[in-house]
């Protein structure tokens, strides 16, 4: 289990996830550890993983590519990421498959978003790649102004009419974290530490809780 958020406007895109993470272990019994699901992939592109920690990794391995390759406009990662996430995944779950058996705790979807470079009409876009069609194939979807998984629909319908208004991206941020805090409160599979990002035409800025 998993919390992972995004909203976006004309100003710019706010991120969030929380940090607890469930694993089975060799005797079949579930543990708990954190993780930190938000990873930069270049000065104005960041990355969300939910699902299975392990996608955490399959994002850091992602970031030291787009990184040598020189790639920086969000729709340039995009189109290196579909296919190398889902080359990622499904190694994972080939060697997961040898031992343990395909269930929903092993899988991974992932939310990427960033700045343009060239569309000033549309200085941002995001995209929630997960397994649309069948395991192991990763499919991707272009996102509106908001979006979470597991889906908030509350929460995803103020920030559509928040985004829609072009509020101030703090004011976004703060609408995101008393949810995120609010559910984690009521959810055991849901907690901190959690991770929050901004980015603007300035770049990616990670904000403390």
């Amino acid at each position: 289990m998993s919390q992972i958020v995004l909203c976006q406007n004309a100003k710019g895109v706010v991120l969030a996830a929380d940090g607890l993470a469930t694993d089975v272990n060799v005797h079949g019994e579930l543990v708990h550890y954190t993780v930190d699901r938000l990873i930069q992939l270049g000065p104005k592109a960041a990355i969300l993983a939910g699902g299975a920690a392990e996608g955490v990794q399959m994002c850091h391995a992602l970031k030291n590519f787009v990184r040598e390759e020189g790639l920086e406009a969000v729709l340039d990662i995009c189109g290196a990421a579909l296919p190398f996430l889902g080359t990622e995944f499904e190694r994972f779950m080939r060697n997961r498959c040898e031992t343990l058996p395909v269930d929903p705790i092993h899988h991974v979807h992932f939310i990427l978003a960033g700045h343009m470079g060239r569309d000033p009409e549309r200085p941002y876009r995001s995209y929630f790649m997960w397994t649309k069609k069948r395991l192991p194939q990763l499919d991707r979807d272009e996102i509106g102004l908001a979006y979470s998984v597991p889906r908030m629909m509350g929460l995803e319908v103020r920030l559509n009419r928040l985004c829609s208004a072009n509020t101030d991206l703090n004011n976004l941020l703060m609408e995101i974290m008393e949810s995120m805090e609010d559910k984690a409160g009521r959810q055991e599979e849901i907690g901190p530490p959690f991770s929050y990002a901004l980015i603007t035409r300035d770049g990616f800025e990670k904000i403390e809780p």
